[in-house]
């Protein structure tokens, strides 16, 4: 099976203010909201949703394709991916202009405050997954790009058979009522957080329940309460999973996307949905406790031990098998 990771490739830039944000906004006043935090600290770092993703893949052991654009400046990151086993073939650049950049501010209570400059990204929508000779057996992820990109992968993926996993993610306030219905209408796995499943029902004018039913397995993030992975023999309860065990919080950055790159390792090979969670979570602790989305190492074998020690259970043999070294 291939895995094909669609969605954003930026560079982040990830800056720490050393307060609380709330501290700094009159609610009275936040009809002309102007505001200016001076940060303690700031560092460029690879990301972007699907670069994310496709790292946490490589780590777990896949090596998935990256479908998009880029800009002139991406060639110290594509090296970096490749050194790693991503296929970066399918990327195209874009040579007018930069790759997306996200500039994300996090107080100390870890809210954050984004701003994200699409760049290259804008012509994600003249990429096409037709040209990959993908099959029923492989497998796309579908996450945050253009609004038109995601359509058209959504569509492509309907026309062609191929099992899809769908994350509108942060582009849900952007997307159209007939976007989501289109994504939603042929997604083998429908993936977001809470914020965004009350979103989404609201555009289209559904109930969460609803909602939650309308894909075959249902994936719905909570932060630190854990997620919980619904499917038609649930019943409308849903298989909790709990977190992994944190040793220290650095960046909050990035856990959704690692936490969906274990999600997919899980369903591409078949795995049960209650240990697909659980390497979700403990690829999203991974994340968490570094600076930066694509900072973070780890081998299978200390993956392994530390599943152990998080869920009080052995990871089946099998999760790691034809898996590849890099």
């Amino acid at each position: 099976m291939r895995i094909v990771v669609t969605g954003s490739l930026a560079y982040d830039y990830i800056m720490d203010f050393p307060g609380y944000f709330k501290d700094h906004m009159l609610q009275d006043k936040a009809h002309m909201l102007s505001v200016s935090f001076l940060v303690d600290s700031m560092k460029r770092m690879r990301g972007g949703v699907a670069g994310n993703i496709a790292y946490n893949l490589a780590l777990l052991g896949e090596r998935p394709t990256l479908l998009g654009t880029v800009g002139h400046d991406f060639g110290e990151y594509r090296a970096r991916l490749e050194a790693h086993g991503i296929d970066t073939s399918a990327l195209v650049e874009i040579s007018e202009v930069f790759t997306s950049s996200c500039f994300i501010n996090t107080d100390r209570a870890n809210n954050q405050i984004v701003a994200f400059y699409a760049g290259a990204m804008g012509r994600d929508h003249e990429r096409s997954i037709v040209g990959l000779n993908l099959t029923p057996d492989d497998l796309v992820l579908i996450s945050p790009t253009s609004p038109e990109a995601i359509e058209r992968f959504a569509a492509e993926c309907q026309q062609h058979g191929i099992p899809y996993i769908f994350d509108p993610g942060k582009q849900s306030p952007r997307l159209e009522p007939e976007h989501i219905r289109l994504g939603l209408r042929g997604a083998k796995v429908l993936v977001g957080n809470d914020y965004e499943f009350g979103m989404m029902a609201k555009k289209l004018d559904i109930s969460e329940a609803e909602l939650i039913a309308s894909a075959p397995i249902t994936v719905v993030t909570r932060g630190e309460q854990g997620s919980t992975i619904y499917t038609s023999a649930t019943n409308g309860q849903g298989i909790n999973i709990p977190v992994a065990p944190v040793h220290e919080v650095r960046d909050p950055t990035g856990a959704g996307d690692a936490y969906l790159a274990g999600l997919a390792y899980g369903i591409a090979r078949s795995l049960p949905l209650e240990v697909t969670g659980r390497i979700a979570a403990l690829t999203s602790a991974y994340a968490i406790e570094e600076k930066g989305c694509q900072e973070h190492n780890f081998s299978r074998s200390h993956f392994a031990e530390r599943y152990q020690l998080a869920f009080g259970a052995a990871l089946p043999e099998n999760v790691f098998s034809a898996t590849y070294e890099v």
